[in-house]
């Protein structure tokens, strides 16, 4: 007679992690803002409204310019901090190409 083990593989759950993203707007003034958001094009509904930023009190938010997709908020949070610090010119490229195309890393980062 043998003996049969009956091993069960344990049931993973799928976690559904939902995307965070970086995303910069263009004030009236020609200021850059950066923000991170669950659903940026919201956001920018909120900020358009005068609701969401102080920043946009003083001249209000007109575009929408640059969004990138992260896994989650902490790596929205570290890229903002990491764009924050980017020079004025290294904002302007990246609002230009609307979307992700550079890392923090290609630019000059202020020490």
């Amino acid at each position: 007679m043998t003996d049969i083990a009956i091993v069960q593989e344990p049931v993973l759950e799928t976690v559904s992690v939902k995307p965070w993203f970086v995303y910069l707007v263009r004030a009236a003034n020609g200021s850059l803002y950066c923000g991170v958001s669950d659903d940026p094009h919201r956001r920018f509904q909120k900020h358009q409204s005068g609701k969401g930023a102080r920043f946009f009190y003083s001249s209000p938010a007109v575009a929408l310019v640059y969004i990138e997709a992260c896994r989650d908020k902490g790596e929205a949070l570290r890229q903002e901090r990491l764009i924050k610090k980017l020079r004025k010119s290294a904002k302007e490229a990246l609002a230009a190409t609307g979307t992700s195309a550079f890392s923090a890393s290609d630019f000059n980062v202020h020490p």
